[in-house]
């Protein structure tokens, strides 16, 4: 949504970003691709023997990483511009959407969802993705499944691409999601002319007019939060100075 600046080269971008349920098997690969891109990545788990051992696993793959570890979502939940949601809390609230920056993108990977349609609608000034589609390279025929022609679910691509490799089995299938076969999956999409198609919310395939309602709600929400977070700096500073200030009056006046 251009909210952050572009970054020079091969550095990571300067933003910071939250995986919540980062011990599960979706959590965690994600984890790792994040932590690749992002300048702080915070995982977010109540399993801390789990969440230390995902840590050090990152840091032996990317040493360079910068990674934050939290019991709670809620903890650094402000400061985050993206946050994947991946828990198995089966309706239970994993966060709360009322505290997160505007701007903030927000993946939910959770099936079912980490938040429901009616969480998501309090927030218009976030952007709240539920999945990404594929494009196809060719046209294929096939049945109506609800997206635009030669555009299907990233589960069915995946599909495909096992078949386009003549590999029949079971791959990112399940909680055993193995880092290095999402790896593979990428490359082989790539290799057979697959690309990102579109993002999806709650109520559908966002379109370009979508996405720049949500960076306009999210600029102007920024624009009246700076003032309030001025005053709210200040505001000790002034007390500090007031205070020193007084026992010099009452002099003066004796």
């Amino acid at each position: 949504m251009k909210l952050l600046p572009p970054p020079k080269g091969k550095e990571r971008v300067k933003f910071k970003a939250m995986v919540v349920g980062a011990t599960g098997s979706i959590g965690a690969a994600c984890s790792r691709l994040l932590v690749r891109a992002a300048e702080e990545v915070t995982l977010v788990s109540p399993e801390t023997a789990k969440l230390l051992a995902l840590k050090e696993s990152i840091l032996q793959q990317t040493p360079d990483a910068k990674v934050v570890l939290s019991a709670r979502a809620d903890t650094h939940i402000a400061d985050m511009d993206m946050i994947v949601t991946a828990t198995s809390g089966a309706g239970k609230k994993v966060l709360d959407i009322m505290k997160v920056k505007p701007g903030c993108v927000i993946t939910d990977v959770a099936r079912p969802l980490d938040l429901p349609p009616e969480e998501v609608a309090k927030r218009p000034d976030v952007l709240v993705i539920e999945s990404g589609e594929i494009q196809l390279p060719s046209d294929v025929s096939m049945k109506n499944i609800g997206l635009p022609k030669n555009v299907v679910y990233a589960c069915l691509a995946e599909t495909i691409v096992l078949a386009l490799e003549g590999r029949f089995e079971t791959f990112t299938v399940g909680r055993a999601i193995e880092w290095e076969k999402v790896r593979e999956i990428y490359k082989l999409g790539l290799k057979h002319g697959m690309k990102l198609a579109a993002i999806s919310g709650v109520n559908g395939v966002f379109s370009d007019e979508d996405i720049e309602r949500v960076r306009e709600l999210a600029l102007a929400a920024r624009a009246k939060r700076t003032p309030s977070r001025r005053k709210a700096r200040s505001a000790p500073v002034k007390a500090a100075v007031a205070k020193k200030a007084r026992p010099a009056t009452r002099a003066s006046a004796g």
